[in-house]
């Protein structure tokens, strides 16, 4: 019983950090119809920026504390993805108001493309560490319930509560607030929020800002696990199992759809592994989802599209 608890919360600490990488997906789809393909690209270079702002802040400035240094790097980041988020929207998307699934498709590949060749021209191509202080020597917890206890990684655990406080936040955000029920207004019919005065510009940028503040969250604690390193890219594509899991338009799915992947990976790898020759961990998600796309397109949460001739 302890190892498979100890399984299962291993699974849902990786689920939370899916969850925050799908959250950009089904933010920037909800008001804007977008499949964001530059949301990888996104993460990368937000690691990139906070790794090498972590870097020069203290030489700039002479500050030796790690926490300091740490919380300039970040806002100065999410600064430059603010910044990065308005110019994608005043020099691509608004030009492509109307235009085919298929273009705006063919754009985000291109701001994909873009954004990793720009991360390497101001930020270098060499593996960057992010110390943000996360403890990695794991733990034993539950010694009193299981014998021996149960073995928890303290690096992941940390993870998950931030992606879990990040993901409330953006909730509390989205429900209480008047800018995110205009979100949800734009997210449920474009021209209708447009008759009553909502600019879907600002909109798109405000999205598009909360996406690249998901990107740089994602990407620094995914660069604190792993390094900064251009293979971070590859993290949105083990998000979009998870958003086809839950739905494109569903921000509950994008959460429910990642802790749903990260179990069934770690338990399937487990207890299904030893039967298959392994390495199920790398193609659970996808078939999960190759099964969803084939009964239920829509996901989950997703709203089913009827269309009436």
């Amino acid at each position: 019983m302890a190892f498979f608890l100890e399984t299962l919360l291993g699974g849902l600490m990786a689920g939370m950090l899916y969850s925050l990488v799908a959250l950009g997906f089904v933010l920037i789809y909800k008001a804007s119809g977008v499949f964001n393909f530059a949301q990888g690209a996104m993460v990368l270079f937000a690691a990139l920026a906070m790794a090498r702002f972590a870097e020069w802040i203290p030489l700039w400035t002479g500050i030796d504390n790690l926490l300091l240094s740490n919380l300039l790097a970040f806002v100065v980041a999410a600064g430059v993805m603010f910044v990065v988020a308005w110019l994608i929207e005043y020099l691509v998307l608004r030009h492509l108001v109307n235009q085919e699934a298929a273009t705006l498709l063919m754009a985000t590949l291109g701001i994909a493309y873009f954004l990793e060749g720009l991360g390497q021209a101001l930020f270098g191509n060499d593996i960057y560490k992010i110390d943000i202080g996360m403890p990695k020597d794991p733990i034993m917890a539950f010694e009193s319930l299981f014998e021996g206890g149960i073995l928890i990684n303290k690096e992941d655990l940390y993870a998950a509560l931030i992606a879990a406080v990040l993901v409330a936040a953006l909730s509390l955000f989205f429900q209480k607030t008047s800018t995110g029920r205009a979100l949800r207004a734009v997210a449920d019919d474009h021209q209708a929020a447009q008759s009553i005065g909502i600019p879907l510009n600002r909109i798109w940028v405000i999205v598009w800002c909360v996406a690249g503040v998901v990107a740089l969250v994602a990407g620094m604690i995914w660069g604190s696990k792993l390094g900064v390193q251009f293979s971070l890219t590859t993290v949105a594509l083990r998000a979009l199992p998870v958003v086809i899991l839950g739905g494109l338009t569903s921000v509950p799915g994008a959460i429910i759809g990642g802790l749903i992947i990260g179990v069934g990976e770690k338990l399937s790898e487990v207890f299904l592994g030893p039967y298959v020759g392994g390495g199920i961990e790398i193609w659970f998600a996808y078939v999960l989802a190759l099964g969803f796309l084939l009964f239920r397109p829509q996901g989950l949460f997703g709203e089913k599209i009827i269309d009436r001739v």
